[in-house]
């Protein structure tokens, strides 16, 4: 299949029933081996579009880990169109070689030709800025701009094919929230009657006015304490839990989204939050090729490995 000429359906897989309480994952993980989860839903539309305006380039942001980077590389690379990464932290660009060495990520985004432009975190919290963006139109020329994680309206369109007519049997869908495309767009494609959750990988709440902003119904929720003390970091608790899930259902979860959203979805069942009979639905947003920067950074803190 080229990539993003058909909608894909993934089947659901069974987990667990756990008091109760039946869990199903849909593995969107496994759409594609580079451009895989919820990043295939949001540049789908992203990409066919920025190709039907005439553009030769594609720039977007991130961290240095970003799946969202990773996964334009290689759309970009497969689609031929040019692809620029704008990284928070200039000090990454001082040696880049060194950089390369060390992070699987931008080493395989750089594998795919994308240009990165490494920027301080002080100027990396204007990127929406119009100046911001003029001096790098000045520098790079004319591009497409897919915003920071992907998300747009018409990432959340992709996103709404998530969910397929199979799915109206589910009480709960649940996904992992990082900046609300994906929850959007499956508060979207829900039924009435369903209840979607959301685990944000972020502290504070501010996330509820972006989901606000982009979906169309108010069957939905944010559970917000989750998220082991912000973006991107974990504990011991959340990594034994991460390798125990994979040993017990044979399913790599990462450890920013989904390992978190699964903790939260156990931990809830454990305490009586879901009526009997429940059945639950967990998307599978990806991100895998993020564990080995992860288990990178876990040598340096006297925590166990991700196994992987």
């Amino acid at each position: 299949m080229r990539l993003f000429e058909e909608n894909p359906v993934i089947p659901n897989q069974f987990v667990a029933e756990v008091q109760g309480v039946s869990v199903f994952m849909k593995r969107e993980d496994l759409l594609h081996p580079e451009v895989s989860g919820n990043k295939f839903r949001k540049l789908k539309y992203n990409l066919k579009n920025a190709i039907s305006e005439g553009h030769e380039s594609v720039l977007t942001f991130g961290g240095s880990f970003s799946n969202h980077i990773a996964a334009t590389a290689a759309a970009g690379k497969a689609f031929g169109i040019n692809t620029i990464g704008v990284i928070r932290g200039e000090e990454l660009g001082l040696d880049l070689q060194k950089t390369l060495r060390e992070n699987p990520t931008l080493n395989f985004a750089a594998s795919c030709g994308m240009t990165f432009e490494f920027v301080s975190r002080a100027a990396y919290r204007e990127k929406t800025s119009e100046e911001f963006l003029k001096r790098l139109q000045e520098k790079f020329g004319k591009f497409y701009t897919v915003p920071e994680g992907g998300t747009n309206n018409l990432a959340v369109k992709g996103c709404e094919e998530i969910l397929s007519a199979e799915d109206k049997e589910f009480d709960v869908i649940s996904c992992a929230v990082g900046t609300g495309g994906t929850i959007s767009g499956l508060i979207n494609a829900s039924e009435e009657s369903q209840k979607v959750l959301g685990f944000p990988a972020l502290k504070g709440d501010f996330l509820n006015a972006e989901v606000a902003q982009f979906s169309e119904k108010n069957n939905w929720e944010l559970i917000t304490n989750y998220h082991f003390g912000g973006y991107a970091k974990v504990d011991r608790e959340l990594i034994l839990f991460i390798n125990d899930f994979k040993r017990r259902y044979g399913i790599q979860l990462d450890p920013v989204y989904t390992g978190k959203m699964m903790f939260g979805l156990f931990d809830l069942i454990g305490k009586g939050y879901f009526s009997k009979n429940t059945r639950i639905l967990a998307i599978h947003t990806g991100g895998l090729q993020g564990i080995a920067g992860m288990n990178n950074r876990l040598k340096n803190k006297d925590l166990p490995q991700i196994e992987f």
